[in-house]
């Protein structure tokens, strides 16, 4: 493997550590070096005056978040070795519910039980509160996602319940990042991992306080040959500087500065056909279908948060700006798992999105009544987004410049107003909930070659929805043992390409409407034994009036209200500590633990009424088990072994048979290792253990094949 580039930024960094490590005059006496430990990061995405330990649920109260009544999980990095080349199959190994897509590019798509995974489009996805679609309406794709190794924990709403984010079904995910750690004035830790497929990832990061003011600044880079023989090679870099005033204080600034840049291959899909221009899966896995298709994706981001508790309360306040960039080229021609051919193939199509968003949210909470038991939250958003785009046609496959054949744009207004109260009557709670959306959606051709004889679309539409949720818990009496029920609205807004499509023969429907959800959760958990955690819930979510297309004689396509689905089932998630002895010493963070642990999806989800009936939904496997067993010896030694097991499921809601996905089996083995007595870290990995020969993400072009078995080893110098 040639020596990356990228690799010199990272080694100046790390040299640094190393001299600074080597700072100690010589005429003093030798001491033993101290203790390395893992940064002690504070955490708290809102107000810090709630404080709690991490997992496994979300406290009752939150910062300016109201969670009782509601299913939370929280996903912490901390109780596995570290995450490698952001693995979701590790992320989410504590996330029933769930479901993951995989791709071997750095782009993530992830399901929730059986809502289409295609970048988490149908789940409101954010980073420390802030929202981080594309568009949260018109494109609701979340092309960036942070890297795994900022991030600190990732917290997990169910369905409606996360009304106090957002509309969509899918709940919403909270990554929740670093931020800079008040007990030295300079740390860091340089990370260096390499692996199969030609493989390399840094991680670089220094932070620490001085005085009132706390910084935190990290540079990741990662790079890949990929699985086929040709065009699935990425890279990526990040950067992200952050900056604290009074972060312990009552009232806290957090100023942070972003960019991320990404590159990828697309090599295009397989099929189980045979036949001339066939690229058959069972015998050309790692040949691509596709040499010239690319994809990039570019995103700078800055950041204003003010926080402020008070003596009853909590007032947070944020203010950002979004410049993010989509393009991709993609060669003419060819078809399901086939090679390009024809006169298309000499040419192809260069698509470029921007997206221009500026956002405001202040949220504020207010404990009242008497000894304060009862809290009431409100808040408001506003985001303006503007998302010009064109389409062009190049005149060679690999061209990146052609012939401008649409040009659209596209803006988004969204004022969401809502407010929760939590009611407590001894060990009993109830929280009723509204939020009212408005949104105002603009497309608007400017140009479109195809449109000869008929005019240029555009569509503006206004919509005020009101939602409403209802939580309620019962607390059994053995500290945080809970019974809790949800019932909440949810809604899907038109998107741009449904709202004026860009092919000249599809029509939209007059009366076309947003989707609208109901969901019901039920379910128990708690810690009802030391060293023992369960989670068990069951649900069911009725989708009403979800988009789709129907043909029209003289060869028309139109888009309109379809179908209804019902998806319902359970989920269960249970964890035990085979160390633990007693209560307390399950709350020292040094000891020993060997927790093995399953969460696992059963879901039943159908189409109930369009042209679809009888069939399921896209991803809508009957279960998902995640499972495994993990070893710890405080944060000097971590081993773990962990596994996604998945019935098979279609890739598409007709249920094709190219586009069925077979059920499948994975193990990853991680471990991590501080070096006794050196400020050095070794992590490691196999992932994929048994080589399993599977795939769980299908495309129009084909079907996108799986890592097989790959292995990594790193090392951090840490101070």
């Amino acid at each position: 493997m040639p020596f990356p580039r990228s690799l010199f930024p990272a080694l100046a960094i790390a040299l640094a550590v190393t001299l600074s490590l080597r700072a100690a005059p010589a005429t003093e006496p030798p001491v033993a070096p101290p203790p390395v430990q893992l940064p002690a990061f504070q955490v708290e995405a809102e107000a810090e005056k709630d404080h709690f330990i991490q997992g496994p649920f979300l406290p009752d109260v939150q910062g300016t978040k109201v969670n009782v009544g509601k299913k939370t999980t929280i996903l912490d990095f901390d109780r596995l070795p570290r995450i490698n080349g952001n693995n979701y199959r590790q992320a989410l190994s504590d996330a029933p519910g769930l479901i993951l897509s995989e791709e071997t590019s750095p782009l993530v798509s992830i399901g929730y039980r059986g809502l289409q995974p295609h970048r988490a489009q149908f789940t409101q996805v954010m980073k420390d509160g802030i929202p981080i679609h594309a568009d949260p309406f018109g494109y609701p794709e979340a092309y960036y996602t942070p890297p795994l190794d900022t991030v600190d924990r990732i917290e997990f709403m169910r369905g409606g319940a996360a009304l106090v984010y957002g509309p969509q079904p899918g709940g919403a995910l909270n990554y929740v990042t670093h931020r800079p750690r008040t007990d030295v004035g300079l740390g860091g830790s340089t990370l260096h991992t390499f692996g199969s497929d030609g493989y390399y990832s840094s991680f670089s990061y220094l932070d620490g306080t001085t005085g009132p003011l706390g910084y935190y600044g990290y540079y990741n880079h990662r790079e890949s040959d990929g699985i086929r023989s040709a065009n699935s090679d990425y890279r990526l870099d990040a950067f992200t500087g952050r900056l604290t005033w009074a972060q312990t204080t009552a009232s806290r600034v957090i100023l942070t500065l972003e960019t991320y840049a990404e590159e990828h291959g697309e090599p295009g899909g397989l099929t189980f056909a045979t036949g001339p221009g066939t690229i058959n899966y069972g015998t050309q896995r790692e040949t691509p279908s596709r040499l010239f298709d690319r994809f990039t994706l570019d995103r700078q981001a800055a950041s204003l948060v003010w926080e402020r508790d008070f003596a009853r309360g909590t007032f947070v306040g944020r203010l950002w700006a979004i410049d993010y960039t989509r393009a991709s080229r993609r060669q003419g021609g060819g078809g399901f798992g086939t090679l390009p051919t024809g006169a298309a193939a000499q040419t192809n199509t260069i698509e470029r999105q921007q997206f221009n968003q500026l956002g405001a949210e202040a949220r504020a909470r207010l404990d009242w009544g008497q000894a304060e038991r009862h809290v009431f939250t409100a808040g408001a958003l506003y985001l303006h987004g503007n998302s010009p785009r064109t389409d062009s046609r190049g005149a060679t496959p690999d061209a990146d410049n052609g012939e401008l054949r649409i040009k659209t744009q596209r803006a988004t207004r969204y004022l969401p107003i809502f407010a929760e109260n939590l009611f407590r009557f001894g060990d009993f709670s109830v929280t009723p909930g509204l939020r009212l959306e408005l949104i105002e959606q603009r497309v608007r051709e400017r140009f479109n070659a195809a449109r000869v004889t008929t005019p240029l679309q555009q569509r503006t539409a206004r919509a005020t929805v009101p939602l409403a949720g209802f939580g309620a818990a019962y607390d059994l009496g053995r500290g945080r043992d809970q019974l809790y029920f949800n019932v909440s609205q949810s809604y899907r807004p038109i998107v741009f390409t449904d709202a004026v499509p860009n092919a000249a023969t599809t029509i939209v429907n007059a009366d076309l409407a947003e989707s609208h959800a109901l969901q019901f959760e039920a379910g128990y958990r708690g810690e009802p034994a030391p060293g023992l955690v369960l989670d068990a819930s069951v649900f069911h979510l009725a989708f009403d009036d979800q988009i789709g297309s129907t043909t029209l004689p003289g060869g028309l396509t139109s888009v309109a209200n379809l179908g209804r689905a019902v998806h319902r089932g359970a989920e269960l998630s249970v964890r035990y500590d085979l160390l633990a002895r007693r209560a307390g010493s399950t709350r020292d963070p040094d000891r020993a633990t060997l927790n093995v642990f399953a969460n696992t999806l059963i879901l039943d989800a159908a189409f109930t009424a369009g042209a679809n009936r009888d069939r399921t939904p896209q991803y809508a496997p009957r279960h998902v088990v995640r499972t495994g067993l993990a070893y710890t010896r405080g944060a000097g030694l971590k081993l773990a072994l962990t596994g996604t097991l998945s019935a098979d499921s279609f890739a598409d809601d007709n249920n094709t048979a190219q586009r069925y996905v077979p059920s499948y089996a994975v193990w990853d083995l991680t471990a991590e290792w501080r070096v006794p007595g050196f400020p050095i870290r070794l992590v490691g990995g196999v992932n994929n253990v048994l080589d399993e020969d599977y795939y769980n993400r299908i495309r129009p072009d084909g079907i996108d094949p799986a890592p097989g078995r790959k292995v990594y080893l790193g090392v951090a110098f840490e101070f």
